[in-house]
């Protein structure tokens, strides 16, 4: 009966670490999957933007004007991904807000500020709006001094790590953000979120890349087409070179068969070892190859031979321990058995003296003395 109660008390803990185990799982807080629904919903407004911006640029501008707005939708939107699709929301958050904020401030006052020519102030109008949106979905979540802490550090940001090309090179803000908030790196992320979260994330993933790729490809086509020098003038004069060198080699072979003829036959002495020593070679690295085959399948039939005993090892080595930790449970409980019984005993016995013995011992103590005061009255 003990021994089934000792089985039945860690069958009890196993579901009870089971439970553990499961709630482990820690869903994203509130506050962080709208960072996350904010910042990916801003995702279109982003392209939206940055690609109406850029086919305006290409339809008025110059060949410069439009291989970098080419280069801007490819960059910007890339780059977006990069940012907007981390395993943090906050990760996300910020370092979106940190790359609209340095595209805002390249087209304004950097480099970028006189990219497209007399079309550039559409480009920072454009990101300035963006810049502006994406503030104003923060504005949202946040309370007014954590908004003004965070703008804060966006601006140091962007003045520390300005973006100085069209390709958009730049690195992640959000190790500087965990700086600036006293943060440190372990306390950053505590959880990726629960299963049906994670599965969520991923499907955006997918949606995301499967809608973009198609449309960054076409960009990069038009670009490299745009810089192509090959032309159908070019291609036509190719084309009849070989066809005029062609005409030649056969007016050759025609004027002399028998050189020709004397040539093939002398190449043919001259391959024939090559071949041979080439086939040769080729038999040997088969053979090198069977018997190194062989080798590792004995190799891995020994690591696996020499697994299962190790795992037959422990395996009775798991058993044994759990066989000694039962017999030593069952016999402290049995001790411990033993040594309530004896307290048992010892109080009933003292009970019974203090109830029963003590009134009658008090009784005929008394007797004694009532009787003795009768044989000897004064």
């Amino acid at each position: 009966m003990l021994f089934a109660g000792a089985i039945a008390l860690a069958l009890s803990g196993c579901s009870l670490l089971e439970v553990k185990l499961e709630s482990g799982i820690e869903p994203l807080p509130k506050e962080q999957l709208s960072m996350r629904v904010f910042t990916r919903d801003y995702a279109s407004t982003f392209y939206a933007g940055v690609e109406q911006s850029a086919d305006a640029i290409i339809q008025q501008g110059d060949l410069a004007a439009q291989s970098n707005a080419l280069l801007w939708k490819i960059s910007a939107e890339q780059t977006l991904g990069q940012t907007i699709f981390q395993v943090s929301p906050v990760a996300a958050m910020v370092d979106t807000w940190a790359f609209t904020a340095q595209m805002q401030a390249f087209f304004d006052s950097g480099n970028g500020k006189r990219l497209f020519g007399d079309r550039s102030a559409l480009a920072a109008t454009t990101s300035a709006q963006l810049l502006g949106d994406y503030e104003r979905r923060m504005r949202g979540l946040m309370s007014r001094a954590e908004f003004e802490k965070n703008q804060q550090f966006i601006q140091q940001y962007v003045e520390q790590y300005p973006l100085f090309d069209i390709t958009f090179p730049r690195v992640s803000a959000f190790n500087d953000w965990l700086k600036f908030q006293g943060i440190g790196e372990f306390d950053a992320v505590t959880t990726f979120g629960s299963v049906p979260e994670v599965m969520t994330d991923m499907s955006d993933r997918m949606a995301m890349l499967a809608a973009q790729t198609p449309k960054i490809l076409g960009w990069k086509a038009e670009l490299f087409a745009l810089h192509s020098n090959i032309n159908s003038e070019e291609l036509q004069q190719t084309l009849q070179q070989i066809s005029t060198t062609s005409a030649k080699f056969q007016a050759l072979m025609a004027q002399s068969p028998e050189l020709m003829q004397q040539l093939a036959v002398d190449m043919r002495q001259e391959l024939t070892p090559l071949l041979t020593q080439l086939d040769a070679s080729a038999e040997r690295n088969l053979a090198q190859l069977s018997v190194e085959r062989q080798a590792l399948e004995k190799m891995v039939e020994r690591e696996r031979l020499a697994l299962e005993q190790l795992v037959a090892r422990e395996r009775q080595a798991v058993a044994s321990e759990a066989d000694a930790l039962v017999e030593r449970t069952v016999a402290q409980v049995f001790s411990e058995l033993t040594n309530t019984l004896q307290s048992l005993i010892l109080y009933l016995i003292l009970f019974l003296l203090v109830v029963f013995f003590a009134p009658l011992g008090l009784g005929v103590w008394l007797g004694k003395r009532i009787g003795l005061k009768q044989a000897n009255p004064r």
